[in-house]
């Protein structure tokens, strides 16, 4: 009697500490698309540069300061990945008519620029480094007036119209910009490619060519082609 008792407790135990029911899956994320051509596999290298989370280090009282872990920071020089992500970043695009490829490596960015006398246009990619990583409220600093300023600095003059973005933190600006009487469409994305970086891609065309620009557009940034 006492071994039936037994074997009876022992098989509760095992049953009361059995697996339980797994978790159910989050099922209200949103669907991330592809923003580029180029799908973005950062390599080892790079996911040991990405910056820590500031959450505490240690448990502390509630009247005792929190320590909070230092940023990772990285160099600022692109490196070789940094060139080959940015001359790969619109695929074959311009590879067809008379555009012209140039680019250029500073400090901390990577410059691309495409060029069509036939067209004309202009279309020029920033690769931009931010060493100890962003936040949105970076990217509105970095993205202003006097910034606007500058890109459109050897323009008659440029018209702001609007601007918009998506739930993966791709962003687009639209502008009319107007250059020896001659009146362009621009429109100006930034992608948030990693931590410590992010793209910006700018395509100027000539007003009456809107049909260029939706084709463009929709070549690379299917999921942010317009504000309208």
């Amino acid at each position: 009697m006492k071994k039936i008792l037994l074997s009876s407790v022992i098989l509760f135990l095992v049953c009361a500490c059995g697996p339980s029911a797994p978790a159910s899956p989050t099922a209200d994320l949103p669907d991330l698309i592809p923003p580029t051509p180029t799908q973005v596999t950062p390599d080892s290298t790079e996911a040991s540069n990405l910056p820590l989370e500031q959450t505490p280090l240690v448990a502390a009282p509630t009247d005792q300061p929190v320590t909070l872990a230092t940023p990772v920071c990285i160099d600022s020089a692109p490196m070789q990945a940094d060139i080959d992500r940015a001359l790969a970043f619109s695929g074959r695009l311009f590879e067809t008519g008379d555009w012209e490829r140039t680019y250029t490596v500073t400090n901390d960015v990577v410059q691309v620029s495409w060029y069509s006398a036939l067209i004309p246009a202009i279309v020029n990619l920033e690769l931009h480094i931010f060493p100890c990583g962003y936040e949105e409220p970076d990217l509105n600093t970095f993205f202003n007036t006097d910034g606007w300023n500058i890109i459109f600095g050897n323009y008659q003059s440029y018209q702001y119209v609007t601007e918009c973005r998506n739930n993966n933190g791709l962003r687009l600006y639209e502008f009319i910009a107007v250059d020896q009487g001659v009146e362009y469409n621009v429109r100006y994305w930034s992608v948030n490619d990693t931590n410590n970086r992010i793209i910006t891609f700018m395509i100027v065309l000539p007003i009456q060519s809107p049909d260029l620009m939706e084709q463009y557009s929709y070549s690379l940034f299917p999921a942010l082609q317009s504000c309208e």
